[in-house]
């Protein structure tokens, strides 16, 4: 039996033939496995859609009520599509986020989708799964990229508020997972006051808070009310959006912040005119990419979702098998 066999791409996405399903398909389709409600891997309009229990309930939210005609839980227990035994374990990226491993034939087959192995306060941490073949995201797969501790990230955060009272601290942070874990991580460095929020962010922070992720007291930030002197010294998480919005004028003098694995580039923090750049990923950067490899050992690496060329050459230097996948519709819903 051939690894293809099993799981293969499409136009649509990764498709396994014996379970007739697609895994993260870039167009509605009759049946979805879906690894997190990110906007690029969770797409409304698919017959069925198979996820974790968090991620049904994040596209609800996000989509509405009717984002799919069946939807089916994930549970703790695998189940049978088509003879293709199929069970969720956490991928460490967003709450919900969930690795999908295939068992069929005799052979494991592992979709990451996006994951990280670094400690993170808003979702279970990533589970290894050896396997034959493991799926691979590659949004930092170039050695460049090695994320700082989180908490000292955050520590630079806490420095600049004590050295710049007078001003608003706004922290660009995208809606689903990332504002929740740096809420989550300020509460662990030992921020006891409130936390102002964007607008577009209520939702999904009140579900975190409702699923027992500790964000603490987070007041609006959407007032125009508000007197600016209030907001001095204080913490505003918003979409990176929003800063060039007029609803970032009502902070005085705001020192802007930006939480992504991207802001290691410095030209891409000035060019976002980012005085405060924390390198926060939620995806692996490269030494926990080539050790998830390693540890894992598959006979094959699929390669997706972002830099192939650098991972393959690893691949071969290490005498590994990978194979770039090359689907189209992979991206972040906004850059990491």
């Amino acid at each position: 039996m051939r690894f293809e066999d099993v799981l293969h791409p499409t136009p649509q996405g990764l498709y396994s033939p014996p379970g007739d399903f697609w895994i993260d398909p870039v167009v509605p389709v009759p049946r979805a496995l879906i690894t997190h409600g990110h906007a690029d891997h969770a797409r409304a309009g698919h017959g069925a859609v198979l996820a974790t229990r968090q991620t049904l309930d994040i596209m609800a939210l996000r989509y509405g009520e009717g984002f799919t005609d069946t939807r089916q839980e994930a549970g703790a227990e695998p189940v049978d599509i088509g003879g293709v035994t199929v069970r969720f374990v956490p991928a460490g990226h967003v709450l919900g986020s969930a690795q999908i491993v295939l068992d069929h034939g005799g052979k494991r087959f592992v979709v990451s989708g996006d994951y990280c192995r670094h400690p993170n306060p808003a979702c279970a941490p990533f589970e290894p799964v050896p396997c034959d073949v493991f799926v691979t995201e590659a949004t930092f797969a170039l050695p460049v990229f090695k994320h700082p501790d989180p908490a000292e990230e955050i520590a630079r955060l806490m420095q600049s508020l004590a050295a710049f009272p007078d001003r608003a601290h706004l922290v660009g942070a995208y809606a689903l997972g990332k504002a929740q874990r740096v809420i989550a991580l300020i509460r662990e460095a030992g921020w006891d006051k409130p936390i102002y929020i964007h607008g577009a962010l209520q939702k999904l922070c009140d579900y975190h808070a409702d699923q027992g992720i500790a964000l603490g007291e987070l007041r609006a930030a959407t007032s125009d009310k508000t007197d600016k002197k209030a907001y001095a010294g204080q913490i505003v998480i918003a979409p990176p959006s929003a800063f060039n919005a007029p609803w970032a004028r009502r902070f005085p003098d705001p020192l802007i912040g930006f939480a992504s694995g991207w802001m290691q580039i410095r030209n891409r923090a000035k060019a976002r005119g980012v005085e405060l750049p924390l390198i926060l990923s939620d995806h692996v950067d490269w030494p926990d990419l080539t050790r998830t490899i390693e540890e894992l050992d598959p006979e094959e690496t699929w390669i997706t979702h972002g830099r192939e060329d650098a991972l393959m050459r690893w691949c071969e230097m290490t005498g590994r098998k990978g194979r770039p996948l090359r689907l189209v519709g992979y991206e972040d819903e906004v850059p990491e």
